[in-house]
């Protein structure tokens, strides 16, 4: 059963369906395959969605969306360019460091793709940056979207593995800031060495008026992450807050949103939850199915034996996870994989939070690793150019993400020294 389910599964990509369809299609043949009640089906998928923390991932969506239409990211990049924009290359600094502060909000790195790159990739290409260049470096950085809490693929793991949100959150800061200052670095030095950035510091603001200008923006992570972690709110209640907060700043602060916006923007975010809202249904059902097969135990015998040291297990568990994220879509990769391989990190001595970060890291590198490499096709919408021109300039970016992701899997205190402070 297990056999013909990953069949249809990769029959669903090979013929182009959505990965949520391919994924129920397979689950609804082997649930068939299994002679099981049909019935079956409707209650696993209800059962999947049925969840109070996803409650969340709806507001997060709507709040993100709320911060892109109400000027928040462009003062977030005036701030970040003030920071860093007087130093050669301190442009394409400043798409990383903006897209570090939006991703502290949105949760989203599609998001922090558009709301950031919209603004950055045409301020880069004026400034004589290579086109390929800028749209490589926006969905490059925008993958802290996932990293950084308030993560949604950090919620869906939670969820799956019966983890603490709120400990995966506080971990996500330690490897988060890790990754995003290599990337600073890494940029900076990047650019000296190509020549690029000669006249980033045109049209900068004074760093007082840029952060006076952008204090109420900058409350938004305080507001969010400060009630989680101060215990006043759950995460999901947090994300109901951003809300309502993203729509006081923009509306009455920034003055950017009127009334008539509104429904589009709610239409925009109903549409983006209902496609994460099916994968999950779908990859409810499909777990269910493979956890009633035992995968989970036969794969994690199969690595027991194969695998008897930690080192070499994480070694192979990245490589398996960087492959599977280049041509899964994350929400799916983690629902589908976390049941399965979280017991087995488990039995190997691996911190479940700390498994969380490494398989989020792996998912984000997926995401701008082609073929799937969705940031880089959200990042070519925003930069009018084609895939195959961005794709030679990942190539350093994404090599430095890996040595990155090294860091983190072997050395656990960048994910759980600020977790065990907190909660020990």
């Amino acid at each position: 059963m297990s056999i013909v389910m990953l069949i249809v599964i990769l029959v669903g990509f090979a013929i182009s369906l959505p990965v949520a369809v391919s994924i129920g299609t397979a689950g609804a043949v082997g649930l068939w395959m299994s002679g099981t009640n049909m019935l079956i089906l409707p209650k696993e998928i209800y059962t999947a969605i049925d969840k109070f923390p996803l409650a969340a991932i709806p507001f997060f969506i709507l709040a993100g969306n709320v911060m892109e239409r109400g000027g928040i990211s462009m003062r977030l990049v005036e701030l970040a360019k003030s920071m860093v924009g007087g130093l050669k290359g301190g442009l394409a600094a400043t798409c990383v460091l903006t897209c570090m502060m939006f991703a502290a909000i949105s949760g989203s790195s599609i998001a922090t793709t558009f709301a950031v790159g919209a603004i950055l990739i045409p301020a880069l290409i004026k400034h004589g940056y290579p086109r390929p260049y800028a749209a490589a470096l926006q969905a490059t950085s925008a993958e802290l979207g996932i990293i950084l809490p308030p993560s949604i693929p950090l919620i869906l793991y939670g969820v799956a593995a019966e983890v603490s949100i709120g400990q995966l959150f506080i971990a996500a800061i330690g490897p988060g800031l890790f990754i995003g200052c290599v990337m600073l670095g890494f940029t900076l030095i990047y650019t000296r060495i190509k020549g690029y950035g000669q006249n980033d510091n045109v049209n900068r603001k004074a760093l007082s008026k840029a952060f006076v200008s952008a204090l109420p923006a900058l409350s938004l992570p305080a507001i969010i992450l400060g009630g989680i972690y101060s215990g006043i709110t759950t995460p999901t209640e947090a994300s109901v807050v951003a809300v309502f907060a993203a729509l006081l700043i923009g509306m009455v602060v920034y003055r950017e949103i009127k009334f008539s916006d509104i429904p589009q923007i709610l239409r925009k975010s109903v549409v983006s939850t209902t496609m994460i809202m099916f994968i999950i249904a779908c990859a409810g059902l499909f777990s269910y199915l493979i956890t009633r097969a035992g995968v989970p135990a036969q794969v994690g015998r199969f690595l027991s034996d194969a695998f008897h040291d930690p080192l070499i297990f994480l070694l192979m568990l990245n490589v398996g996870l960087l492959l599977i994220g280049m041509i899964l879509e994350t929400n799916s990769a983690v629902l589908v994989l976390a049941p399965i391989l979280a017991p087995v990190a488990i039995s190997m001595g691996v911190d479940p939070v700390h498994f969380g970060m490494i398989l989020i890291i792996n998912l984000a590198i997926g995401m701008v690793t082609p073929p799937l490499a969705v940031n880089v096709f959200a990042a070519c919408t925003v930069g009018r150019i084609p895939f195959d021109q961005v794709v030679p300039r990942l190539l350093p970016m994404i090599l430095m993400m890996i040595a990155c992701l090294l860091v983190v899997t072997y050395f656990p205190p960048i994910t759980l020294l600020l977790r065990d402070l907190v909660y020990n």
